[in-house]
Order: structure tokens, then sequence, then C-alpha cells
């Protein structure tokens, strides 16, 4: 009796398909493989965005993307604090290897949570061929799909505000601290839903919070996360439904900055090596960020993670008036 009553609820659960020793091969596959591109200067051009540093930013990516801590901050940072300066003098190129490093990480969430990809993208199909959803498994889909309309309208409204007036290293310090701190006030309130129990006004709210992700420093699976825990979404769910928002809307930047920088743009000279490596640094390690995440917050809280994030602010705040590099770029 017991195990029939789990039954409905566990169908309907977000759940790993894939082994833990093919996630580490894997990882290690392209992680290695990505190393030795590097190691070879593939495709690397004198005076551009070098293999090595592509790989470094990979790995940030891969890290910060799926941890509660702010990729987008994080890839501002590195190089603000390594004084590499291609990126920010060669927006055209940051912007084309943004698409590839957030390829990346899509790559990762798609392979990890495949099937549940496939489970409800077809509840998703099912519900609009019969005009009537039935099962939670199509209700799930429809709050995520209603979750990511307004998210990717605001990000392709908002793109050039973003990128002109927010990333500075002091704004990043601000916005880490701030979420950080809700992170943590969020995580004391009861566990008491998983993903199915959560209704399509909870789970829309939950969704739209990706908006304010779109500020450095923020983090798309700290927001959603955050938000996730206000709902009284257990750990393991609140993680899991995050990872389940970020695949249709990063794919959609993808498709959407893909098409902009790439298709209709063109690729500035010795892009591909760089490219090529920081996507699989951003694969790899994102694979082991995923299971290595949800192995912990089954048995711990979010708090290293905020604790992280006041730490990396008040470390832009001590560089910054040290005067070792400036608040602000330019």
């Amino acid at each position: 009796m017991r195990a029939e009553a789990a039954a409905p609820a566990a169908a309907s659960e977000p759940r790993r398909r894939i082994r833990p020793s093919l996630v580490y091969s894997v990882a290690a596959v392209l992680l290695l493989g990505a190393a030795l591109l590097a190691l070879a200067d593939v495709g690397e051009r004198s005076g551009r965005l070098g293999d090595w540093q592509a790989f470094a930013l990979g790995v940030t990516q891969g890290l910060t993307e799926l941890l509660p801590v702010s990729s987008s901050g994080h890839l501002i940072l590195v190089p603000w604090l390594a004084d590499w300066h291609y990126l920010e003098s060669h927006s055209d190129f940051n912007k084309t290897f943004d698409v590839a490093l957030h390829l990346g990480t899509l790559v990762a969430v798609v392979m990890y949570f495949w099937a549940d990809v496939v489970r409800y993208v077809g509840a998703w199909f099912a519900s609009v061929r019969r005009r009537h959803v039935v099962t939670e498994d199509q209700r799930i889909a429809w709050w995520i799909f209603a979750a990511t309309v307004p998210t990717a309208i605001a990000g392709a409204i908002g793109e050039d505000t973003i990128e002109n007036r927010l990333g500075q290293p002091w704004q990043i310090a601000i916005f880490l601290a701030v979420f950080g701190l809700l992170l943590w006030l969020a995580d004391r309130l009861p566990q008491e839903k998983r993903i199915g129990e959560l209704g399509f006004r909870a789970a829309f709210l939950v969704g739209i919070s990706q908006i304010l992700a779109l500020m450095p420093g923020v983090s798309r699976s700290g927001i959603t996360i955050t938000a996730g825990r206000t709902a009284r979404l257990d750990r393991d769910a609140a993680a899991r439904f995050a990872f389940l928002l970020l695949i249709p809307i990063v794919f959609g930047a993808v498709v959407y900055k893909g098409v902009k920088h790439v298709l209709l743009g063109s690729l500035p000279a010795g892009s591909v090596g760089p490219f090529v490596v920081g996507t699989m640094a951003a694969a790899a390690v994102g694979l082991v960020a995923i299971d290595l995440l949800l192995g912990y917050i089954r048995r711990h809280d979010y708090s290293p993670f905020v604790i992280y994030r006041l730490v990396v602010a008040a470390g832009i705040v001590a560089v910054i008036l040290s005067g070792w590099r400036g608040a602000t770029f330019g």
C-alpha cells in the first residue's frame, strides 16, 4: 500500500536516469579533450582570446551557471581579476563566445535530465494535440512553458540595457550579497512540497523570477531556487525545478544570440579554437556540478553557497578599495 501511494507523486518528479559513472566518464573525456585542444593551441591566434583563457572561462561557466552563485557575474569577474581585456574591448567576440559557453551548460543539463526532457516535451505535445491537460506531467510542462515566455521577452528587450548599464564589479558585489541573503532566508522555510504539488501560480512566479537573473551577480539557478524554497519546495525539488526551467530559457537564448550574433553576423577570426574549448569545458564541469549539487542538498542546506557569495562580494570590495582593480570598466 505504501509503495502504491507513493507512485503517483514519484511519476511526476524529475529524476536522474544517467548513471553516476557515466556522468563522470563523459565529463572526464570532455574536459581532457578541451585541455588537449588548448595545449595544442588549436585555432588560436595571437592577440585574440587564448585557448587556455577559454578553458578557464568554460570551467567557470560550468560551475557557476548550475550552482547558485551567478555565472554572468563570474564571467565578468575572472577577466577583471586576471586583467584580460580582450573580451571587454571586443564586444562582438564576447557575445558569440557567450553563446558557446551557454551551449556547453545547456548540453550538460539536457544530457543529465534527458529522460525528463523527453517526458515533459512529450507531455506538452500530447496536451496540445488533445487540447486538454490531463496528467501531472502535462501540467508541469505547461508551467515551465508559461514561465519561460515572459523571461525570454524580457531578455530580448532588455539585452542592450543590461550590457550597457549592468555588470560593473561594484554592482556584482551588491547583487551577490543581497540575493545570497535572500537565498539564506528562503532556505529557512519548511520543506513541504514536491514539484507536482507546486501549482500554476507558484510555478509561474518561480519561472519569471529568472528575469532578475539578467542582472550579473544575481544567478539564474540561485534566484529560481530562492523562489522555489519561498514556495515551500524542498531543497532537492527546488534545485531540480531550477534546472528544468533553465533548459528552455538557455536554449532560447542560445538560438536567439546564435542567429543574431553568429548567423546574421560573422565569427571573428580566431574564434573556432576558443569556442570549441570553452564549450567542451563548460559541458564537462556542468555535468559534475549538477551531480554534486543534487547529491549535496539531499542532506544539507544552501548555507555554503550563501557564505561563498558573501565572501566573494567582500573580496570584490577589498580589491576595489585596495586600488588593485577599478570599481568599473573603462
